[in-house]
């Protein structure tokens, strides 16, 4: 691994925004720009068998950027913030032996700072309390969890994004476990990395951002998203799959709801989650925002 003090005058830009404004495209630019590589730092982006509800990369996206952490683990495997910030920051010192600057792309807020900032070591739960809690979701749905998330850990049920059921679940396990707040085990005192971050945070106005979101709910359906879903429901209960455009469709598929209210219920889940990764963003007081279509500025930001 490359020695500190060499790694003192290496950037990592980090792309961060809510779902849909345009990251994966201004992450390309800027690594064609930059001539770097890519760190996707998108929770649901690793698995291989999750692409068109994860809004992957496409082929010929892929092809325009070397990318790290797409397709690199199959949904089987468990993979948690923890072990992500353990191998991107393997990959990071790696990558800057031979590039001074290295883009890193993604929504999901806990992945994004574990990389910058570190996380607290999480402490596993045991397997009954997770199948105790899945088995609570089955039979009485996300409602009862969520109000037992806010009675007992009102701190983090305002930040996470209260619809994705594996959040949810994550946080009433470790307090179950330990008998504290998932939030108290959020880093406190950030990990100092050995070379420089910069946060581009990317957002646009809301009713813009949600006609995107809901234009990419209808491409989603008509490339094949149930297909997808169908094709995943032995793993229906892996963590990445209890998520906003997957958990809708598993209750199609067990006739809870019509086809309408599903497709529905993805839009609206997909808004509230925007939401919620704008003001999980918006806390990092480093950050500095722009318009998607803002590259020049980005990029003289960059060179600043």
């Amino acid at each position: 691994m490359l020695g500190t003090s060499d790694q003192h005058n290496k950037t990592l830009i980090a792309i961060v925004g809510p779902t849909a404004v345009g990251k994966t495209a201004m992450a390309i630019e800027l690594a064609q720009y930059f001539d770097t590589e890519i760190i996707s730092a998108d929770s649901r982006q690793f698995y291989r068998e999750m692409s068109i509800g994860t809004a992957k990369p496409t082929a010929s996206e892929l092809g325009q950027a070397p990318h790290h952490f797409i397709d690199s683990h199959s949904i089987e495997e468990d993979y948690s913030a923890g072990d992500f910030e353990k191998e991107a920051l393997e990959t990071i010192s790696s990558l800057f032996k031979k590039k001074d600057i290295i883009i890193m792309v993604g929504g999901s807020g806990l992945f994004v700072r574990a990389v910058c900032e570190g996380l607290d070591n999480l402490p596993k739960a045991l397997p009954e309390t997770r199948e105790r809690l899945n088995n609570r979701f089955d039979n009485e749905g996300i409602v009862p969890l969520q109000a037992y998330l806010k009675q007992v850990d009102p701190v983090y049920y305002d930040q996470v994004d209260i619809s994705n059921v594996q959040r949810v679940i994550r946080a009433l396990e470790v307090f179950e476990t330990t008998g504290l707040p998932f939030s108290n085990f959020l880093q406190k005192t950030k990990a100092v990395r050995p070379f420089k971050i910069m946060t581009v945070g990317l957002t646009m106005d809301r009713t813009t951002l949600y006609e995107r979101i809901n234009m990419r709910v209808d491409l989603m359906v008509k490339d094949g998203l149930l297909d997808e879903v169908k094709s995943l429901i032995s793993f229906k209960h892996k963590p990445a799959l209890m998520t906003v455009g997957y958990s809708e469709l598993f209750d199609f598929l067990d006739e809870k709801i019509s086809w309408e209210e599903a497709i529905d219920k993805i839009k609206q889940n997909s808004r509230r989650y925007a939401k919620r990764q704008l003001t999980w963003f918006k806390k990092d007081k480093d950050t500095v925002w722009f318009d998607p279509k803002d590259k020049n500025q980005i990029i003289d930001y960059i060179q600043s």
